[in-house]
């Protein structure tokens, strides 16, 4: 069992802004301030509502269809692992990226568009459903939605302000930042992985 600030620490590096400030930039590029609000604002919405909804879906579901918690783990580390990897040999690649899409002309639609997987990644969502479905305790369980409504209220502030905070130095200091959570997270992604094959009895303490 970790504690909240070991919670925050895992939903915010998952979950949380650093990795969406960039890809939020560059999609609502040539939008003006009140659009990119609008669209902020349902992000938010409907992040937090598919976050909420969908982890306690997956935590009745992992009992419905016998699935193990460190199996859900397993497959939460790997596809971590597979994202974060790729985020470290990126740094390598020249870059060639293609112009993004233009977003619907509705600010809801076009938050459709962002929240999957920018704002909720995969390995996130498999994070807070394991988290849930270790956790039997009302009190607990309250706490984890809590730290993740605190993480989403972060991803809303970030999307909000994302044209003000990226610049100048900033955006030196977050690539500095963003290449050395790379290497963490991959380093966080098998750290899981090898504790649910601590759970499962195949490798010792």
């Amino acid at each position: 069992m970790i504690g909240p600030a070991e919670i925050f620490t895992f939903l915010f590096v998952m979950l949380g802004p650093l990795k969406l400030l960039g890809p939020f930039v560059q999609r609502t590029r040539g939008l003006d301030d009140a659009m990119v609000r609008h669209i902020a604002f349902w992000a938010f919405a409907i992040a937090t509502a598919g976050i909420v909804v969908g982890s306690l879906v997956g935590r009745a579901m992992l009992a419905r269809w016998h699935v193990s918690i460190p199996a859900l783990q397993i497959t939460g580390g790997v596809v971590f692992f597979l994202v974060a990897l790729r985020q470290v040999l990126e740094q390598y690649e020249p870059v060639h990226a293609p112009a993004p899409e233009p977003l619907p002309p509705t600010a809801f639609a076009a938050a459709s568009r962002l929240v999957f997987p920018a704002v909720l990644t995969p390995y996130g969502i498999a994070a807070v459903v394991a988290l849930l479905a270790a956790s039997t305790e009302p009190t607990r369980i309250l706490t984890i939605l809590g730290l993740v409504l605190v993480v989403m209220v972060l991803n809303l502030v970030a999307m909000s302000f994302a044209r003000r905070i990226l610049v100048g130095g900033v955006v030196m200091a977050l690539q500095v930042v963003g290449a050395v959570l790379a290497v963490l997270q991959v380093a966080l992604s098998v750290q899981i992985i090898l504790g649910a094959l601590r759970s499962l009895g195949i490798l010792g303490a």
